[in-house]
């Protein structure tokens, strides 16, 4: 691998890597942050949580994914006409949260009834903690900010590719250790496949259009911090709902 330097930092920096490199760079930015292994959620795959967790849970998840088309709005004005194929993803993206079959956020609040919580509930945003209130926060100024690439570098690569890993270690124990019916998870259950789907389309645009060392790096850093974040919103919960709790 070869260094540029960065001029105005004066520091060297690493120069292009190749597809590999960097797809293999992008996967290591997650790595020891993913959000299955938060407290949270190893309480809910050990069974110890309870239905009023999952109503706190709701409640503030609705908040973060409410607003994705919002964000991927963003990102899809910010991303320039000749890349089409990247505008086309986040245009197929923002109609799957919104117009298809069912809304996801609908599916959402159909969990959160069958947890005890209500859509009103659900939808007040006095309702989330302070950390989720952050993360929703951090998810538009990235979108409405930074390029394109790095937009989707941490929302689609960093927070959403993480997503199939993280419901595929909750659909079991929703399932057999919580007593809920396929009907009250299809958020989960529909997820893990659209979300591995967007999530594999995100690292290729990450892949193709950051063409620049300067990209490359950038969009590592925000991969990485959407990771963190996520990780962050994730122990929040339980250090907010449950710890008190025990």
């Amino acid at each position: 691998m070869t260094l540029t330097v960065d001029e105005t930092a004066g520091t060297p920096m690493p120069g292009l890597l190749s597809r590999e490199d960097f797809r293999a760079a992008l996967e290591d930015a997650i790595k020891g942050r993913e959000a299955k292994n938060a407290s949270f959620s190893q309480a809910w795959a050990d069974g110890t949580l309870t239905r009023e967790h999952f109503s706190r849970w709701a409640e503030n998840h609705y908040h973060y994914v409410g607003p994705f088309a919002d964000y991927l709005g963003y990102i899809y004005g910010n991303t320039p006409d000749h890349c089409t194929d990247a505008k086309d993803f986040t245009l197929q993206n923002m109609y799957e949260e919104e117009l298809a079959d069912i809304r996801h956020t609908d599916l959402l609040i159909r969990f959160g009834e069958a947890c005890g919580t209500s859509k009103e509930r659900i939808e007040n945003p006095d309702n989330m903690n302070a950390v989720t209130r952050g993360l929703q926060s951090w998810c538009y100024a990235v979108a409405m900010r930074e390029h394109f690439v790095v937009a989707t570098a941490a929302l689609v690569v960093g927070l959403e590719s993480q997503v199939p890993g993280i419901y595929r270690k909750q659909i079991v124990p929703l399932r057999e250790t919580y007593g809920f019916t396929e009907d009250e998870i299809e958020f989960f259950d529909l997820h893990i496949t659209s979300d591995e789907v967007h999530g594999e389309r995100g690292y290729q645009i990450v892949l193709d259009h950051a063409d620049t060392p300067e990209l490359q790096q950038r969009c590592l850093q925000f991969v990485r911090w959407g990771a963190e974040m996520r990780f962050s919103y994730t122990r929040a919960l339980y250090d907010t709902y449950v710890a008190p709790s025990l």
